[in-house]
């Protein structure tokens, strides 16, 4: 992981201008010293606020355009926000002002839910890395839909959203694809593409849906119903899967091979890991949950390459896992991602990080 490191690499990183890059380095030491989960809301919060100011851009310096069309969508530019930092809905136009070329929301269930017992959120700041059990806390897939529509980001049709779809916890395994469904239905009129998320760690089972039958039943169920529903709103809004970095080869081809011969419009790669490996010893890295951040870096690339390698053009990857700077989505574009995703990076580099990988992916 030394070759990810940010060691050595923010004095360079906060030379370039000031304005968001100086300001989020004041802010983070701050943020830093406080419960992960508390300050990961605190800062959405003051982001909304400044947002309906009309202050973030006076603060923010967002990429300049840089088109791109993968499943059939124009993405304003290929840095996009991942799913997970906003599981509501709540905080879409003002993670809109921050530059994202796309921006993906939840994952939502069918029932609102608590998640897991807190604290489920832990920085290992060593290893520029999160460990989190959240467990899909969120309020409902219909509170979920109401904050979609309500938000300006939606009504003026100002770019790509995503909207990431999971399973209540106490569904049980075998039922799991009739969450799928009921949640594809109520936000299929709202969402640019639908994320189904059948990878994170922190709902049990779950990742036995990536799995020979349990994945050939929901993909061909969740095609069903996306040809009635594209009949009946009369638009077709593609469908990608979510899948995790903690697979072997041969668990990569096949769910390669069923999302070819399922006609899946996009694979999302990857979601956060089991492995501890990067982590062991330092505080917080034994506790449960996913690990994201740069010590998934490699992992998720790896998945990217044997994915690229199965599916060649068939189907677009969308790259997310470990991107700390520029130099970090380069690498997930030249594994095979046509777009990719951040998220812990931005607790660790803050929002100019978005324009950092812009810049980096920027076409001639």
């Amino acid at each position: 992981m030394a070759g990810n490191s940010l060691a050595g690499s923010f004095p360079a990183y906060f030379r370039l201008p000031m304005s968001d890059k100086f300001l989020y380095s004041l802010a983070r030491p701050a943020l830093f010293s406080m419960d992960a989960e508390a300050a990961h809301h605190l800062t959405l919060d003051n982001l909304k606020r400044l947002s309906r100011l009309g202050l973030t851009r006076a603060i923010v310096q967002p990429p300049k355009p840089d088109p791109r069309t993968v499943m059939g969508l124009l993405f304003k530019n290929p840095v996009g926000l991942a799913a997970g930092l906003d599981k509501d809905g709540t905080y879409i136009d003002a993670l809109a002002d921050l530059g994202f070329g796309s921006i993906e929301i939840g994952t939502v269930t069918p029932r609102a839910q608590p998640g897991n017992p807190k604290p489920r959120m832990f920085r290992l700041p060593a290893a520029h890395g999160i460990i989190n059990r959240m467990g899909f806390n969120n309020g409902g897939v219909d509170a979920f839909v109401a904050n979609v529509q309500s938000s300006r980001f939606f009504q003026k049709k100002d770019g790509v959203l995503g909207l990431n779809i999971g399973k209540n916890a106490d569904t049980p395994i075998e039922r799991a694809a009739d969450d799928y469904l009921h949640c594809l239905q109520k936000v299929y009129p709202y969402a640019s593409y639908v994320t189904v998320n059948i990878s994170s760690p922190n709902t049990k089972n779950l990742r036995q849906l990536q799995g020979g039958s349990e994945l050939d039943g929901l993909l061909a169920q969740l095609k069903d119903a996306q040809a009635r529903l594209a009949d009946q709103h009369k638009r077709y809004v593609p469908l990608a899967l979510k899948i995790a970095p903690d697979m072997d080869e041969e668990q990569v081809k096949n769910i390669a091979d069923a999302l070819v011969r399922h006609r899946i419009d996009g694979v999302i790669a990857t979601n956060t890991t089991l492995s501890r490996t990067a982590v062991e010893g330092m505080q917080h890295g034994a506790e449960a949950g996913g690990l994201s951040g740069a010590p998934v870096f490699e992992g998720s690339n790896r998945v990217i390459r044997l994915l690229k390698a199965e599916l060649g053009d068939a189907l677009p990857i969308i790259g997310v896992g470990g991107i700390m700077r520029g130099q970090d989505a380069q690498a997930k574009i030249a594994a095979g991602a046509q777009l990719v995703q951040l998220y812990s990076g931005l607790i660790y580099a803050g929002p100019a990080l978005i324009r950092d990988c812009a810049n980096a992916l920027r076409q001639p």
